[in-house]
């Protein structure tokens, strides 16, 4: 195990907030009782955010970014993992209150980590990642009406978001699940693209993202959202009898301007996805399900392999809406 390695390094001093690729000793690494030698990480929203000012979601400087990573075990103080294990982390406030996944080693708590399976690449699972492990858990919550319900089949499905990485993915997996789905996006560059994933349809976000009636004509038996505000609104409202609306994020707005009608009338499912504090073993059965559902070949045309370095130019532009698709980060690059 090499003594000196490369990283993101997140500093504030008053207003001053820097960020920039340095070369820091083991001795750096403080949290945890496994160290993992890192192949990938990738740049999800909230990596953005913290990249660009913390976020308020770091509390200590200096600070290695980056919630998620995938990589082999070098050393362990806890039995449940030993050298060389193939391992992946996502979430747990790993790169915002711990050290994160920016970085070619890190160190963290054994629990944090779920083990890779043998049928997944190291460089795949984090073509998934934390945006992934979110999709799936979205559509595993949408494909629970059939289950909960009494057999009461899904349909027709939206995705809010679909040309982000949350989005995307989840576009493919309800496809594959059988649904006709119906792809948001404002790119319309992308559109082929969601298509070639399985979307049936696509619908500008204009059209959803305005102020919203109680309710409206049901389209809906599902719907994965990804941005929340008006747009979340307007999916609730337009929600069939007994429908699931699986949130997961606010890159529109945290608000939510919205009635009881949608639940009061039509039984409509609010289902909130929080994929940070998963319990380890909902994780390892979703990872465990993404070789058969996932078909890498397709996601990888939206697949962007970028360095340490690169990523200081490139979080910017997610934040102001120019990207789509993954940026996978090979740390060693």
């Amino acid at each position: 195990m090499s003594n000196q390695f490369k990283a993101i390094i997140l500093n504030q001093e008053g207003e001053s907030f820097s960020r920039k690729v340095e070369t820091v000793d083991q001795s750096f690494l403080k949290h945890g009782d496994v160290t993992v030698k890192i192949d990938y990480s990738c740049l999800n929203y909230k990596d953005a955010l913290i990249l660009n000012n913390g976020a308020k979601l770091v509390k200590e400087y200096p600070h290695i970014p980056g919630i998620d990573f995938s990589g082999t075990v070098v050393e362990s103080e806890n039995e449940k993992f030993k050298k060389e294990d193939q391992v992946i982390l996502t979430g747990w406030r790993v790169g915002e209150i711990f050290y994160g996944g920016f970085s070619q080693y890190a160190k963290v708590n054994a629990d944090f980590l779920v083990k890779k399976p043998s049928n997944l690449s190291s460089k795949e699972a984090m073509i998934m990642g934390t945006a992934g492990l979110t999709a799936l858990l979205c559509a595993f919550a949408i494909k629970a009406r059939e289950e909960l319900l009494l057999g009461e089949k899904v349909k027709d499905v939206l995705v809010t978001g679909a040309s982000g990485g949350v989005g995307s993915i989840a576009v493919m997996i309800l496809s594959k699940f059988g649904y006709n789905v119906t792809a948001v996006t404002g790119k319309k560059s992308n559109e082929d693209y969601l298509k070639s994933l399985g979307a049936k349809s696509i619908i500008n976000k204009d059209e959803l993202d305005k102020d919203s009636r109680p309710l409206d004509k049901g389209l809906w038996d599902g719907v994965v959202d990804t941005v929340g505000g008006k747009i979340l609104a307007n999916c609730l409202a337009q929600t069939k009898d007994n429908g699931i609306v699986a949130a997961c994020g606010n890159a529109s707005d945290y608000k939510l301007n919205t009635t009881v009608m949608p639940f009061i009338i039509r039984g409509v499912k609010l289902w909130g996805i929080n994929s940070v504090n998963a319990s380890i073993k909902r994780r390892e059965f979703v990872w465990n399900e993404v070789s058969s559902i996932i078909d890498f070949k397709k996601l990888e045309q939206s697949i962007k392999i970028i360095s340490l370095e690169d990523l200081i130019e490139v979080y910017s532009k997610m934040l102001k809406g120019e990207t789509s698709g993954r940026y996978i980060v090979d740390v060693n690059k």
